[in-house]
């Protein structure tokens, strides 16, 4: 069912033992989504300055896909009708505001790029906004909000890369193509009034031997795209992708995921899960050697920057360059994708990260926390990367099969230190099968028979997982 119901979000209340630091759950209040028009397959999620959760909505539908089989699921198994949900109302970034009674409200705003938004992060200024891109040929976005604490109107760029290095998970210069501004308000109108793929741009999949047509990587693939007069704000966030690979924006990345910020220091980090396909061929100007199983980069932020038609941006958190963090690039085992395995099963040097997914940032513990969502490690891990002493520590093992996720670091709760992690779809086992259904090989191959009924036992028979925390970190302070 995956894709096919609509993503539930709920607000836990939780009571604090103010002398252990110990955490209880006393309250759930699932959250109505009815008036959004429910939430398409959210992931990694962020905490807003002003104490609002910034969730996501990956993989949005394509819209010159009629009919889209996908959709109409959804819209069949939410509405009762295939045809009532509108691909341009998925994709957007909700934002939950909880109130102090453990309820929660939730909006989405339409002006922040339909993309498949992950983990963005809203920097210390509360107007900007930097967002990863969780596909292939996808792009690093940012943006600016009129007001601080309202992310209802402002401004969206999306990043040129100008490659500086092809070695290894490579590096660049980075430069800002402004994309255009707009208020959720007048977006959603457009999609109320019940705007189509068609009336913004043409889209062809094979190249019409037609000079008025532009080029433009998209999905793996490529499009050949013009804008319909007049419809470029439309094209903006509504074909979020298309158009700025259109407007000359880098859509090179693959898989580029969680987001953060060490503050102090002025420095962003973006994971990329892998380096793969688009990141390799050069489509969208990102040409790089890998490794497949994926790295963390850091991107200095500064002020003072323009827009590549010369506009000052609004901000003194754009980011202006971007390299892999040495510490935090992946080790493939056999020096490629999948091609060599240890004695467990293991694609890549387990003593190392691999395909990074989730990351936080502690500003009083120094510390870059990293969660797993690995097709090239038997066991995902979280990892602590300590930004002064540059050493890496792995902090815990995930069951086999499940991914690291719900990655949240709360750095002083009345004296506590807290990191919150959780683990989802234990025993996803990689595995190929003959014709009979026999195990030939793959990522879990060598564990399969021994955990594939422990993974059943103990979690659901696989359909179980597990919401957490760490506890024992230093004491920042408090009482």
């Amino acid at each position: 069912m995956y894709g096919l119901l609509p993503s539930p979000i709920a607000v836990l209340t939780l009571d604090q033992d103010k002398s252990t630091g110990k955490l209880s759950l006393v309250k759930y209040h699932n959250v109505d989504t009815s008036g959004v028009k429910g939430l398409w397959i959210t992931c990694g999620a962020s905490l807003s300055p002003w104490g609002t959760h910034l969730s996501s909505e990956e993989y949005e539908p394509d819209a010159t896909v009629i009919p889209n089989a996908q959709l109409r699921a959804f819209s069949q198994n939410l509405f009762g009708d295939p045809d009532a949900a509108s691909p341009y109302d998925y994709g957007h970034l909700p934002e939950v505001t909880v109130k102090p009674d453990g309820t929660g409200t939730i909006a989405k705003h339409y002006c922040l790029g339909r993309i498949s938004h992950e983990l963005v992060q809203v920097m210390p200024d509360e107007r900007t906004v930097l967002m990863g891109d969780d596909a292939t040929n996808g792009g690093l976005f940012l943006f600016i909000a009129d007001k601080a604490k309202d992310l209802s109107a402002g401004t969206l760029y999306v990043a040129k890369w100008t490659q500086t290095s092809g070695t290894g998970p490579g590096s660049a210069t980075l430069s800002w193509i402004k994309l255009g501004s707009a208020t959720s308000a007048e977006i959603k109108a457009l999609v109320a009034g019940g705007i189509r793929a068609a009336d913004i741009l043409d889209v062809k999949k094979a190249d019409p031997q037609d000079a008025t047509y532009t080029k433009i990587p998209y999905g793996g693939s490529y499009n050949w795209v013009k804008v319909k007069p007049g419809m470029e704000k439309a094209a903006a966030f509504l074909e979020t992708h298309r158009y700025a690979a259109l407007m000359g924006g880098s859509l090179g990345f693959t898989k580029m995921e969680g987001t953060t910020v060490n503050a102090r220091d002025k420095v962003a980090y973006s994971a990329m899960s892998r380096i793969e396909s688009s990141m390799l061929n050069g489509s969208g100007d990102v040409k790089v050697e890998g490794p497949y199983s994926g790295a963390v980069y850091a991107l200095n932020l500064r002020g003072g920057q323009s827009d590549r038609a010369g506009a000052a941006i609004a901000s003194e958190w754009v980011p202006v360059d971007m390299a892999a963090v040495p510490a935090l690039v992946s080790e493939d085992l056999g020096g490629g994708k999948l091609r060599q395995q240890d004695a467990l099963g293991n694609y890549a040097n387990p003593d190392r990260i691999a395909t990074p997914d989730n990351l936080k940032f502690s500003e009083k513990l120094r510390t870059l926390f990293i969660g797993e969502d690995s097709n090239t490690h038997v066991n995902n891990f979280l990892w602590a990367y300590d930004v002064d002493t540059k050493k890496l520590s792995r902090l815990l093992s995930c069951p086999a099969g499940a991914e690291s996720t719900g990655l949240h670091a709360a750095d002083e709760v009345n004296g506590f230190t807290y990191v919150l992690s959780n683990f989802q779809h234990p025993g996803d086992w990689e595995v190929s099968r003959d014709a009979n259904g026999n195990v030939t090989g793959g990522l879990h191959s060598v564990v399969i028979g021994v955990l594939d009924p422990l993974v059943r036992a103990n979690y659901d028979d696989r359909y179980g997982a597990a919401v957490g925390y760490l506890a024992g970190l230093p004491v920042m302070g408090g009482d």
